[in-house]
Formats: structure tokens, C-alpha cells, sequence
């Protein structure tokens, strides 16, 4: 029993602070292999990678059918493209970029051995920040991406534009309409994670593992609309370009 009792008190500690022993694992990890939640994270993202790959192949082939048949010389593609405002479109995916930024900025505060959860300077004094500010940050950037493409579907939609009007407004809301779900789910793991920095009372090796796999679900949402970006935003972009600047 003794020995039990010493092997239980080896495996946990009761830092200064905490209320109830804790794991040691939680508190600093197992240097010896890799995290299970990052791991198991980088599977279920790798899965979701596949779901986007369908969208895409899906996208592709009803485009090919659909502009095999031009009306009055006029394919459906081109006639709905014409709707899309590429500009809005263009500033709000630069804000989505950016978050992802500010989303590593505000990991690299708690990935290392000192773990700035908060700000240790004034608010204006970027350089004192610490993961919570960097996080709050992406999330209200995140949220206005969000409310962007909002506005972008009311636009369409009263232009009669919708999921139901035709085979290209089908492939485009089903597509952003899927990222847009993903990028909310993003936003409520960034209000998860704030809400356990302000309830922990130290934080430990577990906290810093959710903070980057939040991290990288957060770039992957971006990654796959910077391609969701250019190939439906890519032509009527570029057509917008060259009609302003090309005389």
C-alpha cells in the first residue's frame, strides 16, 4: 500500500494555486511521444481535407457539364460570376489571412518555457501581449469574415441568386456555405479556450496542447478558402483587374 501510495504521489503534484493534485502529465507532457490530442487532431483535419477535395471535384465536373451548354452563346458560369463582388471578397479573405497571423502570434506566447496567457503591458503595446489578446484578436477577425460573407449571401440572394436557383448557386453556397460552418466551429473553440484561461488557475502542459491544435484547425480553415477563393473569386477577379487598369 505504501508503495502504491508513492507511486500515486510520483504521477501527480499540487502546484502552487491549484486546488487538487494534478496529473504530471498535464502539467508538462510526455517528452518521449507525440501528443495524442495533436495527433488525433491532425487525423480528423486530414479526413476533413478529403470532404473539401469532394466539394471541389464537385464543382469542377458541374462546371464542365453546365458550360458545355451555353445559352445565347452565354454560359451559366459567366452569368452568375457576373453577381459576385470579388473586391469585397478579395479584403474579406485578407482578413481571414491575417488571422492566421494573429492566431501564431498568440501560440508562440505559451509554446516555449514562458507561458504569457495575458498581457503584461498596456493594451496599445502589441509586444506585451500574451495568447489571450492574440486570440481575441482572431476571433473578432474570424467574426468579421464571418458577418462578410453574411452580407455577400443577402447581396446574392436578392439578385436570385440561391442553393436552389440553379446548378452554380447549388455548388457555391453548398461550398462556402460548408467553410463558413467550419470557420463558426473555429470561433467557438477560440471562446472555449479563452473561457478555461480565465477559469484555470495555472496553466499547464494540457492548455498549451488546446491552444495549438485550435491553432491548427484555424490555418486549415484558411488554407482551404484561400483555395475556395481562387477558384470561384480567381476569374471574376481577374476580369475586374484588367477591366480597371487595362483601359
Amino acid at each position: 500500500m505504501a508503495q502504491q501510495a508513492d507511486s500515486t504521489a510520483a504521477a501527480e503534484a499540487l502546484p502552487s494555486g491549484a486546488l487538487h493534485p494534478i496529473a504530471r502529465a498535464r502539467l508538462s507532457g510526455n517528452p518521449d511521444r507525440p501528443d495524442k490530442v495533436a495527433v488525433g487532431t491532425i487525423a480528423w483535419l486530414s479526413s476533413e481535407l478529403m470532404f473539401f477535395a469532394t466539394l471541389f471535384a464537385a464543382y469542377f465536373t458541374i462546371q464542365n457539364v453546365t458550360n458545355a451548354q451555353p445559352v445565347d452563346g452565354v454560359t451559366l458560369w459567366e452569368s452568375r460570376q457576373a453577381l459576385l463582388n470579388p473586391a469585397f471578397s478579395f479584403v474579406n479573405t485578407l482578413v481571414l489571412v491575417l488571422s492566421s497571423v494573429t492566431c501564431q502570434l498568440g501560440v508562440a506566447q505559451v509554446h516555449g518555457k514562458e507561458h504569457r496567457v495575458s498581457r503584461t503591458g498596456k493594451l496599445w503595446q502589441l509586444n506585451k501581449w500574451g495568447m489571450r489578446e492574440w486570440y481575441v484578436l482572431t476571433f473578432l477577425m474570424g467574426s468579421f469574415f464571418v458577418a462578410g460573407q453574411v452580407m455577400e449571401y443577402a447581396e446574392l440572394i436578392h439578385h436570385g441568386l440561391t442553393i436552389s436557383s440553379d446548378a452554380y448557386g447549388s455548388v457555391f453556397f453548398l461550398a462556402t456555405g460548408f467553410h463558413g460552418i467550419h470557420v463558426t466551429g473555429g470561433l467557438l473553440a477560440f471562446l472555449l479556450l479563452l473561457g478555461r484561461t480565465f477559469l484555470a488557475r495555472r496553466w499547464t502542459h494540457e492548455q498549451t496542447v488546446s491552444a495549438i491544435v485550435v491553432s491548427y484547425y484555424w490555418h486549415f480553415v484558411d488554407v482551404v478558402w484561400i483555395v475556395l477563393f481562387g477558384v470561384i473569386y480567381g476569374e471574376p477577379l481577374v476580369n475586374l483587374v484588367m477591366t480597371t487598369f487595362g483601359g
